[in-house]
Formats: structure tokens, C-alpha cells, sequence
């Protein structure tokens, strides 16, 4: 659902060809989907980390997903953006010391 909410605000963006947009819905049957995933994270400027009770419960996402984009965001060769998208438990994971948005961190659905 916010993955097509989110492409739907960054329609004109892409047309007008200034960005592009990927998620793991882009990966096609088949495909070796942590290496596809791992490749885009390695060569995205912007990384969204879409923050619900499902993405801190993934090793995936929190243990190598996010790993490595703070690793980039550090090196600054990415941008990182939290976006806490339902209430969780975020304080004091790693990404916690970046600014999230909503601001305040508070969820975007309450």
C-alpha cells in the first residue's frame, strides 16, 4: 500500500526523468532476489527504510538491508531516510541517530 501511495507521488519525477524508483516488487520470477536486492542497494543515492513491526522483526531487512545502507549513508555515497510507517519499537536501534520522518517519528498511520 505506501509502496504504491509513494510511486503515485513520485509519478512526475520519473517522467520528467529525474529519478527512478526499485523495490523487491520489481524483481523479476526467477531471479536471485538477494543479489538483485543487494546490487540496487549497492548502487542507490537514496535509500528509504520503511519502518513497521515487519521490518524490525526481518533479519534481512534489519540485519543486512539496513547494515548496509548506513554503511553507505556513512560513507556518504547514499542518503538514508527512515520512515516510520506504523508504531514499533525504534529507539535505539541504528538507524535512530538519523533524522526519521514524520517528524518526531511519529507513524504515518496512528
Amino acid at each position: 500500500m505506501f509502496r504504491i501511495e509513494r510511486d503515485r507521488h513520485l509519478s512526475k519525477l520519473k517522467r520528467q526523468g529525474i529519478i527512478s524508483s526499485w523495490s523487491d516488487g520489481d524483481i523479476a520470477l526467477g531471479t536471485v532476489w538477494r543479489r538483485q536486492m543487494m546490487s540496487h542497494l549497492d548502487i542507490a543515492q537514496i535509500i528509504l527504510l520503511l519502518i513497521s513491526t515487519d521490518f524490525m522483526a526481518s533479519d534481512f531487512c534489519y540485519s543486512l538491508e539496513m547494515t548496509r545502507a548506513l554503511e553507505r549513508h556513512k560513507a556518504n555515497e547514499a542518503r538514508v531516510l527512515p520512515i516510520i510507517l506504523h508504531p514499533t519499537d525504534w529507539i535505539g536501534v541504528p538507524f535512530a541517530a538519523l533524522p526519521v520522518l514524520p517528524k518526531e517519528g511519529k507513524a504515518v498511520t496512528h
